[in-house]
């Protein structure tokens, strides 16, 4: 059996970006989409996608932190009927404060990584771009080959080889 070539780099590429486009393009015809992307609160977060990004960061990231809170307070509650009640108030203060720190310490590093995430995005596709355009000139390197080449070739021709 003859083996076959695998497929270019940039058809691969070309067929990512193409079946990604119409994912895409299916989300953004959904009626569901359409209507909330109309209302006030779609527009806005149109107008502002580092921010939707911080916040989608932030609440993926602070679900764990609030999910430990939640059973702590289910917890001493269920401990509050059978009578410690100043022990219950004790620890659900302790936890509210350490869940305020950890929520803020969180939504730092949501902002950190969204930004980080943004400017990954920026770079990679502009990388992309470069590398895959058609009309790319061509590099510094292949110039000084091609001109290594002519001047190698014109001095082989003086000396009549």
């Amino acid at each position: 059996m003859a083996e076959e070539e695998p497929p270019s780099v940039s058809r691969d590429l070309q067929e990512l970006q193409r079946k990604l486009g119409l994912l895409l393009e299916s989300f953004q015809n959904n009626s569901k989409v359409v209507a909330f992307m109309k209302s006030p609160v779609g527009r806005f977060l149109d107008r502002h996608p580092f921010l939707v990004l911080t916040v989608l960061m932030f609440v993926t990231m602070s679900a764990i932190p609030v999910g430990f809170f939640l059973l702590i307070v289910v917890l001493t509650s269920l401990g509050a009927l059978m009578g410690a009640i100043l022990l219950e108030g004790l620890v659900i203060s302790v936890c509210g404060l350490s869940l305020l720190c950890i929520l803020c310490g969180l939504g730092f590093v949501s902002l950190a990584l969204s930004g980080i995430t943004m400017m990954s995005y920026v770079v990679v596709s502009c990388l992309m771009s470069y590398w895959f355009s058609p009309s790319r000139p061509p590099t510094q390197q292949h110039a000084n080959i091609d001109s290594q080449l002519a001047m190698k070739f014109t001095e082989s021709e003086k000396l009549g080889l």
